[in-house]
Order: C-alpha cells, then structure tokens, then sequence
C-alpha cells in the first residue's frame, strides 16, 4: 500500500555560515512547529551553510544536546552548503547574521521571488537582530540561540502558513 504525500506548497531554507551550530538548530525548531501545527508535510523545510567546510558533519554536540534538551531533534541533520539551486525551491531563505545574508544577496538568482531575510526579522521585539554564533562560547550561547530561534518561529509561522493555505 502506498501513502499519498502532498507536494510542498512552500519552503524554508535557514543558513549559517558552517551549518553545525544555528542553521541546524533553526531547521529542528522550525520542523517541530510546522508539526504541531500540522504542516509540516506541507513545507519543504531544510537547513544550510554559506561555507560549509564540514560537509556531511553532523550539527555540533552541544547544539545536539541544547536541542534536546527542549524536546527538538537535529542529529540527523548534516551540514551542507547553499547552492543557487536553494533559491528556486525555498520561498524563505532565512540568514542568521548580516555577514551570511550579504553572501546571500550575492548567490541569489535575478529571478528569485521568494524572502531573502535575516531570521531575525520575524522577532521585532527580540533584543538581538542577529543570531549570535555560538560555536567559540559556552554551553549559554547554544541555549541564546534556541531562545532567539523560538522567538523568530513564532512570528515566521503565520506567513508560511499563509503560503501553503493552511
């Protein structure tokens, strides 16, 4: 017996620079709400680095275990990199600091009619404007981040929602 799955009607790419530390973390966050909102076959949801020097790694043990920790599953994400391909599957293309979207902006395709952001946008109120990297801190940095992902999946969530008609 076969099961249907629906074709994704949107997708979310979020991008840091190595793909081990935020981007991965912002994929498990985001995953997990797309679930309980129950759109998550609805969404192509997916995760990538600007410089990705450790292709195929998984995210840093101490995302894994931040992560874990609030119930959110990313070990079996790997790191990647961003590709101009990336553009004409997403809708949202979502950076994590300023240095990351200007490698962005430079990598998007003329045609690309999708949301070129930081993940940060969709939390105005949030003290932060970029998602600190946490590779080089203590265990406080990864928990920093997932307070600050949380916040931006929050504010994210209506718009993909919108997207797929849900």
């Amino acid at each position: 017996m076969r099961f249907f799955r629906p074709k994704p009607r949107a997708g979310v790419l979020f991008v840091c620079m190595g793909n081990i530390c935020r981007s991965p973390t912002a994929e498990g966050v985001f995953r997990e709400q797309a679930k309980r909102a129950g759109i998550d076959k609805l969404v192509r949801i997916d995760s990538a680095g600007t410089h990705a020097s450790l292709l195929n790694a998984p995210p840093d043990a101490r995302s894994i275990a931040a992560a874990t920790r609030r119930k959110y599953e990313i070990g079996k994400v790997r790191a990647r990199k961003v590709t101009t391909k990336d553009f004409e599957t997403h809708d949202f293309v979502l950076a994590m600091d300023r240095k990351v979207l200007k490698t962005l902006e430079a990598l998007r395709p003329e045609g690309f009619s999708g949301q070129l952001a930081l993940l940060l946008d969709f939390a105005p109120e949030a003290a932060y404007r970029e998602v600190p990297d946490p590779y080089y801190g203590g265990p406080e940095g990864f928990e920093l981040v997932l307070d600050l992902v949380e916040t931006a999946v929050k504010g994210l969530m209506p718009m993909v929602r919108r997207k797929v008609g849900s």
